[in-house]
Parts: C-alpha cells; structure tokens; sequence
C-alpha cells in the first residue's frame, strides 16, 4: 500500500516562503514521477510542479519561476519550495504519486494519479 504524508504547510505573508514535504513509502519511489497539486475552496484541483524519475521537473503556468519541485530518492522524500507567495497561492497542497508510467501530457493532470496525501493547507494573507 502506497502512503504519501505531506507536511510544511503554514500561514505566511504575501513574498514569503514554505517547504512542503511529502514522505511517499510502500513502493520504489525513484523509479515513478510524483506531482504536486493544489485545491481551493470551489475551485477543481489544479497541477502545480511535477518531479519526474530522471529529476527533470515541469510546472503550472501560475508558478513558473517562483516554486521548485526536488527530491531525495534516498529518503523517499517530495518536496515543494515555494518562494515569493501570493495570496492566491493559498490553498490545500497535495503530493500524488500514480500507479503506472505516465505520458507527459498527463504530467499535471490529477486524474492520472492514484495515490494522494490528506493534504497540507498553505495561507498567504497581504
């Protein structure tokens, strides 16, 4: 069973900065892309950063430039860092994982990943 525990989330001013973590046991870690997706009140869940097995790493076009997906395969270990915030970055943060090899078009799609984190809610106030 795949279990993925996201952590790092907070309360920060607009400019500030977060890391979120994401610990992923039950599986080979290194050998599968894992995303980052974020989810705010009424609105559908939303492709952040994705870091692939070749640690080439993609992002959603509302965070290029200011959040960095990387990972530590020896600690089985996502993590997200997330720099000049804004208030419309404040939303619950998920790290998923899929079950099989993706397409790269699938990369920031949520409904290509099978296993989720319960989440880990970022504030940015101005």
């Amino acid at each position: 069973q795949v279990q993925l525990v996201e952590s790092g989330g907070g309360s920060v001013q607009a400019g500030g900065s977060l890391r979120l973590s994401c610990a992923v046991s039950g599986r080979t870690y290194s050998r599968y892309c894992m995303g980052w997706f974020r989810q705010a009140p009424g609105k559908e869940r939303e492709g952040v950063a994705l870091c692939n097995s070749d640690d080439s790493t993609g992002y959603g076009d509302s965070v290029k430039g200011r959040f960095t997906c990387s990972r530590d395969n020896a600690k089985n270990t996502l993590y997200l860092q997330m720099n000049s915030l804004k208030p419309e970055d404040t939303a619950m943060y998920y790290c998923a994982a899929p079950s099989r090899l993706i397409t790269a078009n699938q990369f920031l799609d949520p409904e290509a990943y099978d296993y989720w984190g319960q989440g880990t809610q970022v504030t940015v106030s101005s």
